[in-house]
């Protein structure tokens, strides 16, 4: 388990602290990490790997109540008219890397894979059940 070091502070923070433990974790799997030099790209991070690009999107997710990760495919920024939400496109963004700093571990999700949302479990169900359960062990490595 992650030591607690950020908790109570600004999201931002967090933000960056996915980012990081992202570079890390990919670098270990044996890619070349590239960030791009302004803040308004639609992704986070490109990496590398035997001549293959992809972009990537860093997302950092706690637990909810019930020991799972909550993802939703879409970006969300802030100006002076408010808060605006936009779904991820495909097109824009190849790869999503949730970082959950209770596990200190990363999840990568292919966002073509799922609708709108997933719910990765990291505790099993209470009741069990094992089928159509998303469990966030088996989201470790690059798809």
């Amino acid at each position: 388990v992650a030591d607690q070091p950020l908790r109570g502070h600004h999201t931002k923070d967090l933000g960056d602290l996915g980012v990081l433990k992202a570079q890390l974790d990919l670098f270990r799997q044996g890619y070349v990490v590239l960030v791009p030099l302004t803040e308004h790209a639609p992704f986070d991070l490109a990496i590398e790997r035997e001549g293959r690009c992809r972009t990537v999107q860093v997302k950092t997710r706690t637990l909810n109540g019930h020991g799972a990760i909550e993802v939703q495919f879409r970006s969300c920024w802030t100006d002076r008219r408010g808060t605006h939400y936009e779904r991820s496109r495909s097109k824009k963004v190849d790869l999503y890397c949730v970082y959950n700093p209770e596990t200190d571990l990363c999840y990568y999700l292919n966002p073509a894979d799922f609708g709108r949302s997933v719910t990765l479990r990291v505790r099993a169900p209470k009741n069990g059940q094992r089928q159509r359960i998303n469990f966030a062990s088996d989201y470790r490595e690059v798809p």
